[in-house]
């Protein structure tokens, strides 16, 4: 299966469990279910989803055990475009394509919208319980929640806040993007794989292919914001250096820059050597990252 198709696929096998797991939009606060449901089925990749399900399927052949959590990584995604987008934090109009959050429901529904999902994702993880995967569903959660906190993406955001105006370093450009935007990739693969049942050999693996993805994913990320089509990135080019982002274009110029993506997704690639041709997904979903337009 190509790449291609493999995401059509996934992304709709994760909406249609989504539309499943989330509150109606009826349901009473009318509302904050409308505003979750807005940005949540506002047009993602499900990227991080993605990677659930195709470290799961690497692993034990199957994908499914891995999809309510998939769908819980995108709560998790999506809480945080939405508190991103903030006049607070980054003050965007424009996400995917369409008005922000807080521009349709107004700023403290926004940031409640966010919350609701943060909360509502551990949830979803807590009902994916059993007598057979109490011990791997416990270990999920306390990867997503490293990942989200002061430890992740917290963290990163943290610094990204307090480090504007400064003169970027390569270490403090690597902990933000390490934090900010790698640390939810490396959990959702690690969660699949744990749900795949996989050895700690495996898991190594999957964890360092994972690292560089992230990598790669935040430096394409970046370029993307320098040379991007606003119409298919769905968001205004030129925000990170309006509002004077540490990234990699601004610290190593646009050419070292996809030198640096491309030896990212090749150690990412080489990662996943000891899994074959069942990794194929993964490799193909590394690679995908050099062409995206979006």
């Amino acid at each position: 299966m190509d790449i291609k198709t493999y995401m059509k696929e996934a992304r709709v096998v994760t909406d249609a469990r989504l539309k499943e797991l989330l509150p109606a939009e009826t349901a009473y606060p009318e509302v904050i279910h409308q505003a979750m449901a807005y940005s949540v089925f506002a047009g993602g990749k499900r990227f991080r989803p993605m990677l659930a399900l195709a470290a799961c399927e690497t692993v034990s052949g199957q994908w499914k055990p891995a999809l309510d959590a998939a769908c819980a990584m995108e709560c998790i995604h999506t809480y945080s475009l939405i508190h991103d987008d903030l006049p607070g934090m980054d003050n965007d109009d424009y996400r995917r394509g369409k008005l922000t959050n807080h521009k349709v429901f107004g700023e403290g529904m926004a940031i409640l919208a966010g919350d609701a999902l943060l909360t509502y994702a551990f949830e979803i993880l807590s009902g994916m319980a059993n007598e057979k995967n109490a011990y791997q569903v416990l270990q999920i959660i306390q990867e997503v929640s490293r990942a989200s906190g002061t430890a992740g993406m917290i963290g990163g955001q943290v610094v990204d806040i307090i480090s504007e105006q400064t003169e970027p370093t390569e270490e403090l450009l690597h902990y933000i993007h390490n934090n900010k935007t790698g640390a939810l990739i490396v959990a959702s693969v690690r969660m699949g794989a744990i749900l795949g049942g996989a050895d700690e050999t495996q898991l190594k693996a999957l964890t360092e292919y994972a690292h560089q993805l992230g990598l790669a994913f935040q430096i394409t990320d970046d370029i993307l914001d320098v040379v991007g089509d606003e119409s298919k990135i769905g968001k205004p080019v030129g925000s990170d250096e309006k509002n004077e982002k540490a990234t990699f274009p601004a610290l190593f110029g646009l050419e070292q820059s996809r030198v640096m993506a491309k030896a990212a997704v090749d150690a990412a690639v080489a990662a996943l050597e000891p899994f074959g041709d069942k990794a194929d997904m993964l490799v193909q979903l590394a690679e995908y990252l050099l062409s995206r337009e979006s």
